[in-house]
């Protein structure tokens, strides 16, 4: 019987507090650092995409939320640097986990989580991303992809972060 006066008590003091209430849609509270939120896919300075569709995230993801389909890069059609680009790029929100294996498997550091927590859609479908929602913005700097590589410059450049 103690035990039950002992959660009477608690129900009883806690009644006289002041209410602690988060008024969510208006004061929108910034995330913990390092938090894992909504994916995106980087562009580099010239606005070619990082991505070079070798489906590493996707295999490295537990959940299987991840869909990559690479494709080839042509002359006239330039994507990436490299000789691939990810030509379908789908995360279903629905079934990741938000553990970030797929960021650490991006060789290429193509994907990264920002710290967008209010992932919520109109329907089921809604709720898988397609490349064009998960593209970086472009900057006024970048050119929209497909275009050439900067003039003398070798893919490797990109990777080494020497393409401004």
């Amino acid at each position: 019987m103690p035990d039950a006066f002992a959660g009477f008590a608690q129900t009883f003091t806690s009644m006289f507090r002041a209410p602690v209430t988060e008024e969510y849609p208006e004061h929108k509270a910034p995330p913990a650092a390092r938090y894992h939120g909504r994916h995106q896919l980087n562009r580099y300075a010239d606005g070619l995409e990082k991505c070079i569709g070798c489906e590493l995230c996707a295999w490295s993801c537990p959940a299987d939320a991840i869909l990559v389909e690479g494709a080839d890069n042509t002359a006239e059609e330039r994507y990436s640097p490299g000789e691939r680009y990810g030509r379908v790029y789908q995360i279903n929100y629905l079934r990741c986990i938000g553990c970030g294996l797929c960021i650490e498997a991006c060789p290429t550091r193509a994907l990264t989580m920002t710290d967008d927590y209010e992932l919520a859609g109109p329907s089921r479908a809604g709720m898988i991303y397609e490349k064009d929602q998960l593209l970086a913005p472009l900057t006024d700097e970048m050119t929209a992809p497909p275009h050439p590589m900067a003039p003398d410059t070798r893919p490797e450049n990109y990777y080494r972060g020497e393409v401004t």
